[in-house]
């Protein structure tokens, strides 16, 4: 089978193609494309990747555990009454660390947390404030 460098695609069914591994000696081509790294490169790139991931630590770092809200459903009962808050994390700004760190607030003014609906950054403040009401940054 001779390589069709320089011609357009074929389109449609090429399942005879990929399957066929009986090849001419004749036709029998191997190509080899090699790149030798230059001694002081592999020391450059390593030095690279090293930079981009101390800014990257950086740069997420404190401001982003410090930004970190999340809106949840409370209830309690006797009689039963729920509500919708918003509260502040301090944690890992993710759903798991934000309930185990709403559910000893509220407990403590006998609130049963129900559910975290999403954590998010500053910008989602405004936006939540009017349905937070009384439970906006609370708890």
């Amino acid at each position: 089978m001779k390589p069709n460098w320089g011609q357009p695609p074929e389109t449609g069914n090429i399942n005879a193609l990929l399957s066929d591994n009986a090849t001419s000696k004749a036709h029998e081509t191997k190509a080899v494309i090699e790149y030798r790294l230059q001694p002081g490169q592999v020391g450059c790139m390593k030095h690279a990747l090293s930079i981009g991931a101390l800014v990257a630590l950086l740069t997420a770092g404190p401001s982003a555990a410090a930004e970190c809200y999340a809106d949840y459903k409370a209830k309690q009962d006797s009689p039963l009454r729920l509500h919708y808050g918003v509260a502040q994390i301090q944690g890992s700004c993710a759903p798991g660390p934000a309930v185990k760190e709403l559910q000893p607030r509220l407990a403590a003014n006998g609130w049963t947390l129900l559910t975290v609906l999403s954590v998010f950054g500053p910008e989602g403040l405004a936006q939540r404030k009017g349905d937070a009401g009384a439970n906006y940054l609370r708890y």
